[in-house]
């Protein structure tokens, strides 16, 4: 008897040796962001691991082994200063500008809110031990040192898709042809002007990045971050140490590229659990929209309320005559000339939305988050691209032919009924929707299965330096391969340099024995 309960408690001995300490670094406040973050955390937990969370947004009803540490609640237009501008004047930044208004600068007030945040500096007074440190990958370099702080191996999760800036540091293929910065907006990334745009801002961006925002976050792990265990490495190289990098892409939509065993995607990690459901109301009002529903939501950080007047108007008058009903986000109490057909809220469950069949366009922004829904679903986008990743997102949903762009300033009644006309009408672009959303789901494992399979794969192999690229302790010298392609060129030009030498000498010597043998024919 004593025997067979040794045998049946041997799985649970297993999964107890197994079990890991980990930080989960998530302090950025956008919700959208979170929105993805949150199920690697919870499914850590719910996995056994105990997790500490350093985050801005406080779940309901967490695993016991899910502790919070909560960093204070404010948007990044709160602390960079000033008032929070009406987004859609966004829509004609350029890349370079939006990273120095707003990504920059307010990345270091995100970052320094954070570590300053009394929950999370108490936490780091008191000495604690981890297996593992997880840290979002969005311009909050400096909590990178609890990796160092507590000696453990760090993992790398970004929202967006592939970053040109990890790729740089960590040696992997920049496949500067046709692969793009994830901020940087490009109709025609393919042609010469926009492979030598696309050359260039690479460059601006890094070298920005590494010697001048790298330096202003280093300050603030000094100001912040106490008791560090001399050496202390710079922040650039515990990212170039990274054991992992998780990206928010795939390549059934995003463009393939070619990734480091340890640079590994997992686009739609939020769509692998579904745990809401549509309010009664909703429900029924989608029911009943037998002629199809326009769902349009311009997501958490663009408000629809703060369009222009003549915009808001094209909108409602193109509604009003459409068959379909209309679902909007809209941020306000009341919107003034709402049509009968249309219904608004402030906020949507937007997963649950899009998964309703009779659900036929949705008019989006483009952001990550909710384009990866939309595919998951199936569901035509028509997409109106206002900053940062929007733009690349919506071109390659173009591009894949389920969905159309309609540039934020080109919006008037005309543009935009014959957009939406054109989607509603014509099945292609459904069928086209359903075909990615086939592909996006056929993986070997669910994307949250891979990324807790790859993090939990690092915690199993101590760090693993075998997955990592050797390059990465190359200088650039070497890792271009510059020595080799000089020797080769010296060895080459010395070549054709004797080679010329012999042969002038040759003609040298013919021309002298053809004199000798003229002037001996003289005498």
């Amino acid at each position: 008897m004593d025997f067979l309960r040794s045998l049946l408690l041997l799985p649970c001995l297993f999964i107890i040796c197994k079990t890991a300490n980990i930080l989960y670094v998530v302090p950025f406040t956008s919700t959208s962001h979170y929105i993805m973050l949150r199920p690697i955390g919870l499914e850590l937990a719910q996995r056994g691991h105990n997790v500490t969370v350093i985050t801005a947004h406080k779940e309901k009803n967490p695993p016991k082994n899910y502790h919070e540490i909560m960093v204070d609640d404010k948007k990044i237009w709160d602390v960079i200063g000033g008032e929070r501008p009406n987004v859609f004047t966004m829509a004609s930044m350029s890349a370079e500008k939006f990273h120095d208004k707003i990504l920059w600068n307010g990345g270091l007030a995100v970052t320094e809110m954070a570590l300053n945040s009394t929950q999370v500096q108490q936490f780091l007074a008191i000495d604690q031990k981890f297996d593992l440190v997880i840290c979002e990958q969005f311009f909050q370099e400096a909590t990178y040192i609890l990796a160092h702080k507590y000696k453990a191996p760090i993992a790398l999760v970004t929202t967006f898709g592939n970053c040109m800036r990890h790729n740089i540091i960590t040696r992997n293929p920049l496949q500067l042809a046709t692969v793009i910065p994830e901020f940087l907006d490009l109709p025609d990334p393919t042609s010469f002007w926009g492979r030598l745009r696309n050359f260039y801002f690479t460059v601006y961006e890094f070298i920005w990045w590494k010697y001048w925002y790298l330096e202003k976050q280093e300050l603030l792990v000094q100001k912040y971050v106490k008791n560090v265990a001399e050496p202390v490495p710079s922040l650039y190289e515990i990212q170039r140490q990274a054991s992992l990098m998780l990206i928010n892409s795939h390549f059934s939509f995003d463009t393939p590229a070619a990734y480091l065993p340890n640079i590994v995607e997992i686009g739609g990690i939020h769509l692998t659990k579904s745990e809401g459901e549509l309010p009664q109301d909703l429900k029924t009002f989608l029911d009943q929209g037998k002629d199809g529903v326009v769902y349009i939501n311009f997501g958490s950080n663009v408000r629809s309320s703060e369009l222009p007047i003549d915009k808001k108007n094209a909108f409602l008058n193109v509604f009003r005559r459409i068959n379909q009903t209309v679902l909007w986000k809209w941020e306000e109490d009341n919107l003034e000339n709402k049509p009968p057909n249309l219904k608004t809220r402030k906020w949507m469950p937007q997963k649950e939305i899009l998964a309703h069949p009779n659900v036929k366009v949705f008019i989006s922004h483009g952001g990550l988050i909710g384009t990866q829904e939309a595919i998951f679903y199936g569901v035509p986008i028509i997409g109106i691209p206002i900053y940062a990743d929007q733009f690349n997102n919506l071109l390659q949903v173009e591009e894949k032919g389920f969905g159309k762009i309609l540039h934020y300033n080109d919006i008037n009644e005309k543009i935009l009924e014959n957009v939406l006309f054109e989607i509603l009408s014509n099945d292609t672009y459904k069928y086209k929707a359903l075909e990615i959303s086939k592909r996006f789901k056929d993986r070997p494992l669910t994307p949250l299965d891979t990324a807790i399979f790859w993090l939990e794969y690092i915690i199993r192999n101590n760090n693993s330096e075998s997955i990592k690229n050797p390059a990465a302790n190359l200088n650039w010298f070497a890792y271009l391969m510059i020595d080799v392609y000089t020797f080769i060129v010296f060895v080459f030009v010395t070549f054709i340099f004797l080679v010329i030498k012999i042969i002038r000498k040759l003609r040298s010597l013919l021309a002298n024995e053809r004199i000798v043998i003229t002037e001996k024919k003289l005498k």
